[in-house]
């Protein structure tokens, strides 16, 4: 196959990883270190975690506290004392005051992680509180989006379509009007393998290759057909008469305004954070994806849909006309995901081979290599 020189497509069918990396408790473990205990892991949104409010997390297996403080600062810790070790919050989320208080000795902390008072021990004079406070955890905004990251030094936030991507909606500002959470029996890779195709779209999403014509060619863009050259005309995105993902096409409230010409042509606008999400961000609201990988065949899908506030306030707003879309789509995503689970585990299959199509199953399968391979230098 000859294709033209900027087009994406591989020019060989690379090998795909290996079976093992799905499902072998090592590989897992590895990953857990070298990936999610290094990269930023998305947490939630900054406007569902009020000012007072302690929240329990993990991240990479570790039980972490997230914390925003009464005058809105957000904080995190491992969500231990430094006395022996017990947990400073049992519950998923409970009211934060003045001091972090762990409630079996009652040492307490200050929201910062200083550790405040030792209660009623009396420490000897080599006791230096300073030195007593919580492990901190690195913390960050992006888009109202929250963010945390294990590692000693906080690397880089980078999504695939840069810091800026996002500029023209007002992100920070959406409030979370539906979530929907999914557990998969499933590798968290082979989420992200099936999000960067669209080979399977001509069979398992209908619906969705009506609302997006060109997905019924099992490609995600005019440049990845074969025959594609930089000088061919291109078409609405959208099937005819559509703006947004939603079941009749119509957008659910006002558009919004700082969009560009093709933002708004796109339709739909995919912005992807390695390992922990993507956004789709639409000309009237915006959804995210983030994911948690429980175990080498579990894994935690929590899809959150964003709205100005003055949407939801309609009074013929329809929630289920947008929700249920994007929940019909998911939850053909989650089948074929653990329908490609269930049949790598056959004694018989090895490693598979990727199409020219997959050039980003490709490029992602490096990225996890690439990351591994530096965990162990």
């Amino acid at each position: 196959m000859t294709v033209h020189a900027q087009s994406p497509l591989l020019n060989h069918c690379p090998d795909s990883l290996p079976a093992s990396a799905y499902f072998d408790d090592d590989w897992f473990r590895r990953e857990q270190k070298a990936i999610w205990a290094k990269d930023w892991v998305h947490v939630g949104r900054l406007n569902d975690l009020k000012p007072g409010t302690m929240r329990k997390v993990t991240v990479a297996g570790q039980n972490l506290i997230l914390c925003r403080d009464r005058d809105g600062t957000v904080t995190a810790f491992h969500n231990t004392c430094r006395h022996r070790g017990a947990e400073l919050c049992s519950a998923d989320e409970k009211p934060l005051g003045r001091l972090i208080t762990c409630p079996y000795h009652a040492w307490a902390y200050a929201t910062d992680g200083r550790l405040v008072s030792v209660a009623h021990a009396t420490p000897t004079d080599d006791f230096r509180k300073e030195d007593h406070g919580l492990f901190a955890v690195h913390v960050k905004e992006w888009n109202g989006f929250l963010f945390l990251s294990l590692a000693d030094e906080a690397p880089d936030l980078l999504p695939d379509m840069g810091l800026t991507a996002l500029d023209n909606w007002p992100m920070a500002d959406l409030v979370t009007g539906h979530r929907l959470e999914k557990m998969l029996a499933c590798n968290w890779k082979i989420f992200w393998e099936n999000y960067n195709e669209c080979l399977h779209c001509p069979s398992v999403h209908p619906s969705l290759c009506n609302m997006v014509p060109i997905y019924k060619q099992g490609i995600m863009s005019a440049s990845e057909a074969p025959d594609w050259t930089p000088e061919a005309p291109t078409g609405p995105v959208l099937k005819e008469g559509a703006r947004s993902w939603t079941v009749s096409g119509n957008p659910c409230g006002p558009e919004f305004p700082g969009l560009t010409p093709q933002q708004r042509a796109n339709g739909f606008n995919f912005v992807t954070v390695y390992p922990t999400m993507f956004v789709v961000a639409h000309v009237d609201y915006a959804r995210s994806v983030s994911l948690t990988p429980i175990g080498p065949e579990e894994t935690k899908l929590t899809i959150e849909w964003l709205f100005p506030k003055e949407t939801l306030a309609q009074p013929d707003f329809d929630l289920a006309s947008v929700t249920d879309f994007a929940t019909t789509v998911v939850l053909e995503d989650g089948e074929a995901c653990e329908m490609n689970q269930r049949g790598l585990k056959s004694s018989r299959y090895a490693q598979g081979r990727l199409m020219p199509q997959e050039f980003d199953i490709h490029r992602f399968h490096q990225w996890v290599l690439g990351r591994l391979a530096a965990a162990e230098v």
